[in-house]
């Protein structure tokens, strides 16, 4: 082993950057309802401006690695 403790330090500073926040970063304190109502309304949103700008005529911007289909 030739580094030693080095990785256990690194892990250690790494931790203290983070916060200590660990694996709890779901805990937002929303219902799983109201989360999913949440996303929905996002996803909409998204949807609704994507759609404005298709019929605005912007720029090709759905054209990308997605919207190849496949024959």
């Amino acid at each position: 082993m030739t580094r030693g403790n080095q990785r256990e330090r690194d892990r250690e500073r790494a931790q203290a950057r983070t916060g200590n926040k660990g694996k709890s970063v779901k805990d937002d304190g929303l219902t799983p309802e109201q989360r999913r109502e949440r996303d929905a309304k996002a996803l909409q949103e998204k949807a609704a401006k994507k759609g404005a700008q298709a019929a605005a005529g912007g720029n090709n911007a759905g054209a990308g690695a997605g919207s190849k289909t496949k024959k």
